[in-house]
């Protein structure tokens, strides 16, 4: 006589419907990797897809968040697991383990490094994932951290070059232990909270009454998974097994570096046992100058001069550069310079990098200073009107309406915080000249220049 079905389930209730049952409602021991993509451990391979696209373009690496990086690489190694039927499978059976092999009929052998597997799979790092199991303590690094240390320079430092000397404190691996942070012979126990894995298991609250679970590194040992007992701690080191050191640093500012640039002292970092010392990174911070501004190879500035220079000529000192000189101008005879003229003194700019035999363009905008009032009073006006230009005519033909406005001075900062319907060159310079125009490829603006890298210069 043939088994009936289940009222409730609609099952025969034979032994291979009830494997089937059990399978079915099988609920993963871990869900950490779905929570960092925000969808369900139920959710279909399309909803995953959705949902890792969407973190994506939010967790974008930026180069002003330095943990953004870090969240879209977990994202993707998640997505990498959670996109594949085989590993998704043994993530929800034996979480983490079940991509080392430590979890029942899933795995990669015995013996391997989960760290080594996942840089096998996704062809680098672990993105930061404590894969737990014995011998496994997170991440596996090829040195030490590096220490980027933002430094200020002036323009006159980059056009010239500079030396500069600095005490700076690093770790170095203790000479008492050899590293191990232990004194003599003693070795560390296993940490009794984590049962040597590193990390712990947290459950936490994803909405509703919803729970969630994912492993977190273990305090009590910081995630080695082990740990020494205070009397065995190395008296040097207290454990550490790094202690701090003085050192002098030296550093050469070359001539034409770059705003961003960085200098990089290999080897100069942190110590940390078993591994090669990280970097130390200088990055270049230019101050603003009161009267360059700079714009790749190239010079801006203003200079002022008087009314007499502006139609008669001038031959003199017009400004003192970077490196102290004073640069001298002659105007041709003849040339009358307008408001808003510039002049290219060629060869007069910044240094280039590496061939600061070789130099840009220094661009000089000519602003024309008026007389003051009281040089009316010194000189007799209708001699000075018979000299100059005549006045302009009066509009023909005239319209039919003519209105009297009583004439009154102003400042334009006054017009330019209330808002005009104006196109945006509306306050543009009455020659409609700017800095560089023509050529943009010339020019470099700093928030703009995320495409690209600073160049590295090791030392």
């Amino acid at each position: 006589m043939g088994a009936s079905p289940s009222a409730a389930t609609g099952c025969c209730n034979c032994s291979t419907c009830f494997v089937v049952t059990l399978t079915a409602l099988a609920v993963p021991i871990e869900t950490a990797l779905y929570e960092l993509l925000g969808v369900s451990p139920t959710a279909t391979e399309d909803e995953i897809k959705k949902a890792y696209r969407k973190k994506a373009r939010e967790h974008h690496p930026n180069p002003d968040d330095p943990e953004a990086g870090q969240r879209f690489q977990e994202m993707a190694a998640a997505y990498e697991i959670l996109s594949s039927v085989e590993t998704r499978e043994a993530y929800d059976r034996y979480g983490m383990d079940g991509m080392s092999g430590g979890g029942a009929g899933g795995g990669f052998g015995p013996g391997m490094d989960p760290a080594d597997i996942f840089a096998e799979l996704f062809g680098q790092t672990n993105f930061g994932f404590d894969f737990g199991g014995p011998g496994s303590r997170g991440p596996r690094r090829t040195k030490g951290q590096d220490s980027n240390i933002p430094y200020e320079v002036t323009l006159e430092d980059l056009y010239n070059g500079k030396t500069v000397k600095m005490n700076m404190e690093k770790e170095i691996v203790c000479g008492a232990c050899k590293g191990s942070g232990a004194k003599g012979s003693a070795k560390p126990k296993q940490c009794v909270k984590c049962e040597g894995k590193g990390w712990t298991m947290v459950t936490t609250a994803m909405g509703g009454s919803r729970l969630g679970t994912h492993r977190a590194m273990c305090t009590e040992c910081e995630g080695r998974g082990e740990k020494l007992r205070e009397k065995d701690r190395c008296k040097k080191c207290k454990g550490n097994k790094t202690v701090k050191e003085k050192t002098r640093q030296e550093i050469y500012i070359e001539r034409g570096m770059a705003d961003r640039q960085r200098i990089v002292l290999a080897g100069a970092g942190d110590e940390e046992p078993g591994i090669p010392p990280g970097d130390v990174i200088f990055t270049l911070k230019t101050k603003p100058h009161e009267s360059f501004e700079r714009s790749g190879a190239d010079l801006l500035t203003t200079v002022h001069i008087t009314l007499s220079e502006a139609l008669l000529g001038f031959s003199r000192i017009l400004l003192t550069h970077l490196d102290g000189r004073g640069v001298h101008v002659t105007s041709p005879k003849g040339k009358i310079i307008k408001p808003g003229d510039s002049i290219i003194l060629r060869g007069e700019g910044m240094p280039h990098y590496k061939t600061p035999d070789h130099k840009g363009n220094l661009y000089v905008m000519l602003e024309i200073d008026m007389p003051e009032e009281s040089w009316l009073k010194t000189i007799d006006p209708q001699a000075l009107e018979a000299i100059l230009p005549p006045k302009k005519a009066e509009m023909e033909p005239k319209p039919a309406v003519v209105d009297e406005v009583p004439f009154e001075a102003s400042d334009i900062a006054d017009v330019r915080e209330t808002p005009f319907p104006a196109g945006s060159n509306f306050f543009d310079h009455p020659s409609g000249f700017q800095f560089g125009e023509g050529d943009e490829g010339d020019w470099e603006d700093d928030e703009d220049d995320e495409d690209g890298e600073p160049e590295c210069r090791p030392q």
